[in-house]
């Protein structure tokens, strides 16, 4: 087993870890028996110092995790949800949300630079509940619990962009955009049998720094209850159903690490109401953009000015990120598509983590907390409301 010495670099700006990072982080797409393997081959990097420097940034925190990611629209129910909460009550939400909900994912506190439609939604979450279980009586429970006034649920109907990649998107210049469209994915949920599930939930649990090996899926196998062949094959299967992201080390994305180093300091949610039948055009244009790590089209509704395509993008310095913004909004009007409205929500807080999507664990969640599970079944299409 490599181990990471405590004299190895673990910084994001070694030249090292910054030509494995430009691979590791996100373009190793699909389901990858050989995942290290695929990193030393793209990044010129022996695959032992590979291994190595990956131990040493995750040991370090420079690395937050390692993990096979999955398409998890595809697997559960999911959406963005907003919630408006109290100013008193916001840090115990935030809290509650990224500690004590396995189906909240991503949590951050956003801000407006001027008030403006939804800026009394503070928080914000990623939100998901396993197949068979209701986002909307999750919510509703979630909003009791943390005393929100009311929230806003907006599952993604077509997704354009999808890929993290700090590391290689730094020095980008405003309006840097791909020659092609990008291409919009529909969410559809795919069914799973018991032996798919188990395969899935040891492909995707995080890897500790001891589980960091060439031969990474072999301990995986066992875990799941099968041999390494089936566990392949499976994995495969489950590639080619679409619900299989990524291999992914990724980065802590705001707060220091080591040597101080930042991966990113500002994080920003772009917000666009563009006409009725124009949402695909508008969030294939969008998607090409180069700062763009996620891009949606999600119904914002009246509480935000029924925006309609949503994308996130993150950088160091916030004047940057408004210059990319202001080309991508003339590249849209360059393309015929006009926005009626247009917002930026910037994150302050935040905390990220998978979202748990096994039904079992829906029904441990309900058994801990009191819930009848059946009672939490899915028999509406209700995308949000108050909490009364």
């Amino acid at each position: 087993m490599i181990r990471g010495a405590p004299q190895t670099p673990a910084t994001m700006s070694d030249p090292v870890n910054a030509a494995i990072l430009a691979v590791a982080e996100d373009r190793l797409s699909g389901f990858q028996t050989d995942p290290f393997g695929e990193i030393a081959a793209r990044s010129g990097v022996p695959v032992e110092t590979v291994i190595q420097r990956v131990i040493a940034m995750l040991e370090a925190g420079t690395i937050r995790r390692v993990r096979q990611t999955l398409l998890a629209t595809n697997l559960a129910g999911g959406a963005l949800c907003a919630w408006e909460v109290g100013p008193g009550e916001l840090d115990a939400a935030f809290d509650y949300m990224f500690a004590q909900d396995p189906f909240s994912g991503h949590v951050v506190i956003r801000t407006t630079d001027a008030v403006s439609a939804g800026s009394s939604y503070r928080l914000w979450t990623t939100l998901k509940v396993p197949q068979g279980f209701s986002l909307r009586k999750h919510a509703r429970w979630l909003c009791d619990r943390v005393g929100a006034e009311r929230f806003r649920l907006m599952p993604a109907k077509m997704l354009f962009a999808l890929g993290v990649g700090h590391v290689r998107r730094r020095g980008l210049e405003a309006g840097a955009r791909a020659a092609e469209l990008a291409q919009p994915l529909r969410a559809s949920v795919v069914r799973l049998s018991e032996r798919d599930w188990r395969v899935l939930v040891a492909l995707k649990r995080e890897f500790a720094p001891g589980e960091l090996i060439r031969d990474l899926w072999d301990a995986r196998a066992r875990e799941a209850g099968v041999d390494l062949e089936t566990f392949v094959s499976i994995a495969r299967s489950l590639d080619e159903r679409g619900v299989v992201g990524r291999f992914s080390t990724f980065l802590e994305h705001v707060k220091p690490t080591a040597g101080n180093e930042r991966a990113t300091r500002y994080n920003a949610l772009f917000h666009w109401a563009v006409p009725a039948g124009r949402e695909i055009a508008a969030g294939c244009e969008i998607g090409r953009h180069y700062v763009v790590t996620h891009a949606y089209w999600r119904e914002g509704g009246p509480e935000f000015h029924d925006v309609n395509v949503m994308a996130v993008a993150h950088g160091m310095e916030k004047a940057a990120l408004l210059a990319h913004k202001t080309a991508i909004d003339a590249h849209l009007r360059e393309a015929g598509i006009d926005f009626a409205y247009t917002n930026v929500f910037w994150g302050g807080r935040s905390e990220i983590k998978p979202s748990e999507i096994a039904p079992a664990a829906y029904y441990e969640f309900c058994r801990k907390h009191g819930i009848d599970p059946d009672a939490m079944r899915a028999d509406d299409a209700d995308e949000g409301g108050a909490c009364a």
